[in-house]
């Protein structure tokens, strides 16, 4: 013969936990929007200073910064891009001339995101500064992405020239071994740092490849500050 035997309910103690850890729950989440709703503008002030300072190491004669967004449609003004669209910064001197672009490239680099901001001359069509933002990496290897002047030098005038259809680069941008650049569309490693630098030249190539061909296209439209 089987038997079957009363489902225990909780008890009074019980019951009390489970509301008590619920309620702890709810004013725990409360108490992060809320946190999270007072410092989002302090947040994003901070995110708009970084960009602003960046802008002004990549191109010290910027008088003014105009946000632009690249998406199917082409670039218009804007400051905040949606998902799948490119936000790109234009570097005005104090006449309102165009001194270059500035986009953002990220990448996982030996020890976490590496995200920073390149600048663009179409005169040249070529890179012509980096400003690192967010960087883990090794203090004295990794991290010399910012302050290595033999590194730093690769991106004066880093050839991203479009192929002749203007639907990508000529070259892709590729990181060689410290010592063995042979070309301008080529980043010499630091000695050392091979995974950090392969991430800053990996970044930058998809970064560019995604942004120039339709930024080229549009380039009339951001010669002269809206």
């Amino acid at each position: 013969m089987s038997s079957t035997q009363p489902m225990a309910s909780h008890s009074p103690a019980s019951r009390a936990m489970i509301i008590t850890l619920g309620g702890v729950a709810l004013l725990s989440g409360f108490l992060l929007t809320l946190v999270y709703q007072l410092t989002l503008p302090y947040i994003e002030a901070n995110q708009r200073l970084a960009v602003e300072r960046a802008v002004l190491k990549i191109y010290p004669q910027t008088e003014t910064r105009v946000g632009f967004v690249l998406s199917a449609n082409g670039l218009r003004p804007a400051e905040t891009a949606a998902p799948g669209e490119i936000l790109v910064h234009a570097a005005y001197d104090k006449t309102g001339e165009l001194h270059g672009l500035v986009a953002e490239a990220a990448a996982h680099g030996y020890s976490g995101v590496i995200r920073l901001l390149y600048g663009y001359s179409p005169e040249c069509q070529c890179i012509t500064g980096i400003s690192v933002l967010q960087s883990t990496e090794t203090p004295g290897f990794g991290d010399k992405i910012s302050t290595d002047p033999d590194f730093l030098a690769n991106f004066r005038a880093l050839d991203v020239r479009l192929n002749p259809e203007g639907s990508a680069l000529r070259h892709s941008i590729v990181t060689v071994k410290h010592g063995t650049k042979t070309e301008d569309w080529q980043v010499d490693a630091i000695s050392g740092a091979t995974i950090t630098s392969k991430a800053v030249g990996r970044m930058l190539n998809q970064s560019a490849q995604a942004l120039l061909p339709g930024a080229t296209r549009d380039l009339d439209k951001i010669r002269s500050k809206p």
